[in-house]
């Protein structure tokens, strides 16, 4: 492969966890007195850290969000991700290509560690991450698209940004390797490709990312 490290978004790349995620983030802003509709979710904060959410809603209402308002979310969307989380489809075999060649790969997510672990746990995707390779915007000063995370996990792992590649399915995602100095590769499973431009290309089947790889 021509890359010396994949780094892979977590939700929605490795485990399947928008629609769940974003349903009960515009329920609970709904229920907040903030009207979100599913869509809105997507487009507004999909891939980005909590710290967005009570940024445009202080910014669009002036009203900040109740400071119990994350272990609430954090704390129903973990109860649903031991209910429904799954891999997404393929992915396992994309983490079993890459350690047969060699090739290091990790996740940089804009979620917490401990969102991170569970989702791996939840899934069985654990098996395929060392602790040391997991990085989350809590390790940095600024989230997505800011190019901090990436640069950091390429940092860690001891990979020249411009041979890295990430594989993202957001908008602020795209934006933040890129401005890392990173190859993109845009899954379009969730996400349309007009939203994801920028990207070094795109793919709707994680079946076919061994070959973008290549």
């Amino acid at each position: 492969m021509r890359y010396d490290l994949v780094i892979f978004d977590n939700d929605g790349v490795l485990v399947d966890s928008e629609p769940i995620s974003n349903t009960i983030l515009s329920g609970y802003l709904t229920e907040l007195g903030h009207p979100t509709t599913y869509e809105d979710s997507l487009r507004d904060y999909m891939g980005a850290a909590v710290h967005r959410v009570h940024d445009l809603v202080r910014e669009r209402t002036g009203r900040d969000l109740p400071a119990e308002f994350d272990a609430t979310l954090h704390e129903r969307i973990f109860a649903a991700f031991q209910r429904e989380l799954q891999p997404v489809a393929g992915v396992e075999e994309v983490l079993a290509k890459l350690t047969a060649e060699g090739v290091p790969y990790c996740v940089a997510s804009s979620g917490s560690h401990e969102r991170i672990r569970i989702g791996h746990l939840t899934t069985g995707l654990d098996e395929w991450f060392e602790d040391e390779w997991i990085f989350s915007s809590d390790d940095v000063g600024r989230g997505k698209p800011a190019p901090d995370l990436f640069l950091h996990a390429a940092r860690s792992m001891d990979a020249d940004p411009q041979r890295t590649v990430v594989i993202e399915d957001s908008p602020l995602g795209v934006e933040a390797a890129k401005l890392a100095g990173m190859d993109v590769l845009a899954f379009t499973a969730m996400t349309p490709s007009e939203r994801l431009e920028g990207a070094d290309g795109y793919f709707g089947d994680m079946g076919r990312l061994v070959e973008l790889l290549g």
